[in-house]
């Protein structure tokens, strides 16, 4: 089993930045990726960004690109998104998820994740 926990959520103005960390512990080893999804209320959880663990390959959805930027510490098994140009759109829970095993890269669906943190919110202001 993984545990995820996240961090770095918080209020920010439009055009602000905000880095979200999230530290994985347990089973890194076998980690295949890991991954960003965001709920805003009322609506589905969406997929924000992944990363392929051992090659360090990124993907992103094409509403963050250009604005948003997924990272990973394999020696600190941290993942991180990087947030900048913030818009009142993007506020949502921020949640990190990850994979264990192998995939089929890129992966960006809910299900094809096993293992979920609690989720931080994040709120952009106009």
């Amino acid at each position: 089993q993984v545990q995820l926990v996240e961090s770095g959520g918080g209020l920010v103005q439009a055009g602000g930045s905000l880095r979200l960390s999230c530290a994985a512990s347990g089973r890194t080893f076998s980690l295949y990726a890991m991954g960003w999804f965001r709920q805003a209320p009322g609506k589905e959880r969406e997929f924000v960004a992944g990363i392929r663990w051992s090659s360090n390959s990124p993907y992103s959805a094409d509403a963050v690109k250009g604005r948003f930027t997924i990272a990973r510490d394999i020696r600190k098994n941290t993942m991180y998104l990087q947030m900048n140009s913030l818009e009142p759109e993007d506020t949502a829970d921020y949640y990190c998820a990850a994979v264990l095993g192998l995939g089929s890269w890129p992966l960006h669906r809910s299900n094809d994740y096993q293992y979920w943190g609690q989720g931080t919110q994040v709120t952009v202001s106009s």
